[in-house]
């Protein structure tokens, strides 16, 4: 990592500390639990900085519903929270506890 880029992602890193916590996973909307994912709106390998606080089986979920060019071309949550393949998820894991856990399978 070049010098510019550490400074920038040390900058980045101390904001994130400074500002408050973010209470709600950016997918669905549940309170964040003891584990928090940061997922990137547009992926890395796609230029993509950008990155929003969600649970972890909402990331899974995210990543099990589209590839990286989808999630590119979509760039932005609201986007992928229309996705038709996370509805059915978005319906089921609205009523869980923030901590909620379950193997999440890839879609035949």
């Amino acid at each position: 990592m070049g010098r510019v880029k550490r400074k920038i992602a040390v900058a980045e890193a101390e904001a994130r500390m400074a500002a408050p916590p973010p209470v709600a996973c950016a997918l669905c909307g549940r309170p964040l639990g003891t584990r928090t994912e940061w997922h990137h709106v547009v992926p890395k390998s796609k230029g993509g900085t950008q990155t929003m606080p969600v649970n972890p089986i909402c990331h899974r979920a995210i990543h099990v519903a589209a590839d990286n060019t989808t999630l590119a071309r979509l760039a932005d949550m609201e986007a992928v929270r229309a996705l038709p393949a996370l509805a059915p998820f978005l319906r089921w894991i609205a009523n869980k506890p923030a901590d909620f856990n379950a193997p999440t399978r890839r879609a035949r």
